[in-house]
């Protein structure tokens, strides 16, 4: 079979055969949780036109992942409610499986395999989602690929693990016109016509009772009867691609141009907002590119001929564009080449030899204040500017940009030791941001202990030669005022008791 999607972001997961006289094509959704501008999909289709076969896509939602919450399952819910809408107007067959209790659904990819030719399923580099494919990859009996569809860059383009953020983007600024061509399909269900035939055993499918419009919408004790975190409230941002792509449209509109001059200013929302999309694969970093490339009239032989790492003019964009791309693409996707290359990503022994070595000469020096992971979650620190950016970060599933730096590097200071603060800023991050567990969020975390960076004078105190922030210099170097007062403890009080009245009118 001639492939459009490209070798190198195809990966077989066993040596298993495709099984000609399979009933369907299973696509597997995981990661790329999407019905756009996605390899994984376009790569079942593919199969499906060889063998002349109909499409299943499958989509499930487990219980037994680490900080499984309210926040997190709502915001995925929102997109297989979606996914159910969109597969509907294109006569798909939808499977949205939501598992009551933990193991409950196991045994359900086996038994869809079963009756499968092939399985496709999405690459994700991070959290428990290869090694969930890998011991799938065991158990189903016909052939199961992964499918990179992470980024601009596919995963295996780079030999290694970049050290800085530099190096990656000169690495990119050589490798990537190469894949300009090799774009995922933007709408490859539309005027699809698929092979009629037997389908799905659909007694077999008894034991695992599929989600309703109910299930999927939240609604009565949807969320209420599940073996999750509670506390962990909804936020406000819904998830799904159509609020991706309206999302998108609305930063481009209104934000875009604003965002290269005023991006790190707490007081002015410039931000794209996209990344809890992006992590859950509710939009494509393929679909952000091509959206902002046409509103810029960009074409790819714009680019510089030479690459030489800087962040600005290479693109041959606008400055916001410019500078938006390096965030999408640089610095996003170095996380992907990290834990796509490091089974160790999210261990301090990960850390650069020179970061190791000077936090240990310092891990002992005398620190002013120390706090417990009940303290720092609590917002209970004497740094009303530190408390506020955790207030966000628990009402909200986020930190404004800048101020997640400074909400590490304090949690760094005020620890007991390095190892603890990396422990600390994972818990915190990975169970109230929407886009934690994210090969982002390590590359974040790490970030404020040394990793993609290099030593920095002088020498301080607990940080060694670790780059320093403090609040004071944020404070001299951006306006903090009203973002203190925004998260502020009475302001919090009052809104916590605001969304708890909202979320029991809104889910119950």
């Amino acid at each position: 079979m001639v492939s459009s999607v490209p070798a190198i972001r195809i990966r077989k997961s066993n040596d298993a055969a495709v099984r000609p006289d399979g009933n369907y094509v299973l696509y597997w959704m995981i990661a790329s949780r999407r019905l756009r501008y996605n390899f994984a999909l376009d790569r079942a289709l593919e199969h499906c036109r060889s063998l002349g076969k109909p499409l299943v896509v499958f989509e499930a939602l487990r219980v037994g992942y680490p900080w499984a919450s309210d926040r997190l399952h709502r915001f995925v819910l929102d997109g297989m409610a979606a996914n159910a809408r969109f597969c509907e107007t294109r006569g798909i067959r939808y499977l949205a499986y939501v598992e009551p209790a933990p193991d409950a659904g196991k045994g359900l990819l086996r038994a869809l395999a079963e009756d499968a030719c092939v399985v496709a399923t999405d690459e994700f580099p991070c959290f428990f989602l290869s090694k969930m494919v890998a011991s799938a990859a065991k158990q189903v009996k016909v052939l199961l690929e992964e499918v990179d569809s992470n980024g601009l860059l596919p995963l295996r383009a780079a030999e290694q693990a970049a050290r800085r953020a530099f190096d990656f983007r000169r690495f990119l600024q050589k490798e990537l016109p190469k894949h300009f061509g090799e774009f995922p399909q933007a709408d490859p269900l539309l005027k699809v016509k698929f092979a009629k035939g037997p389908m799905l055993a659909e007694k077999k499918l008894a034991k695992w009772p599929m989600a309703g419009a109910t299930v999927l919408a939240g609604k009565g004790d949807a969320l209420a009867s599940l073996p999750i975190d509670h506390s962990v409230k909804p936020v406000e941002l819904r998830g799904g691609q159509e609020a991706a792509r309206a999302h998108l449209q609305e930063f481009f509109e209104k934000r875009l141009r604003l965002y290269a001059e005023h991006r790190n200013e707490p007081g002015r929302d410039v931000a794209s907002g996209l990344s809890p999309y992006l992590h859950f694969g509710h939009i494509s970093a393929h679909e952000v590119f091509a959206e902002l490339a046409k509103r810029e009239k960009w074409k790819p032989e714009k680019v510089a001929v030479r690459g030489n790492g800087s962040r600005e003019g290479w693109w041959n964009m606008g400055p916001a564009a410019e500078s938006f791309l390096d965030e999408l693409i640089t610095w996003r996707e170095v996380g992907y080449n990290f834990t796509s290359h490091r089974a160790d990503y999210d261990r301090y022994e990960s850390l650069p030899e020179w970061a190791q070595k000077t936090l240990k000469e310092h891990s002992k020096d005398e620190r002013e204040h120390v706090y417990r992971l009940e303290e720092f979650e609590s917002a209970k620190t004497h740094d009303e500017l530190w408390n506020a950016a955790q207030r966000q970060l628990v009402m909200e599933g986020k930190i404004h940009n800048y101020l997640r730096m400074l909400w590490g590097k304090k949690i760094l200071e005020w620890s007991r030791t390095p190892e603890e603060a990396a422990r600390i800023m994972i818990q915190l991050n990975n169970k109230y941001a929407v886009d934690g567990r994210d090969p982002n969020s390590y590359s974040g975390i790490f970030w404020v202990l040394g990793r993609y960076d290099r030593p920095w004078g002088p020498e301080r105190p607990i940080f060694g030669t670790i780059r320093y922030m403090s609040s004071e210099n944020t404070a001299r170097k951006v306006s903090v005022k009203g973002y203190i007062q925004k998260y502020g403890a009475m302001a919090y009080q009052q809104e916590v008791w605001i969304r708890k009245i909202g979320s029991t009118r809104r889910w119950g």
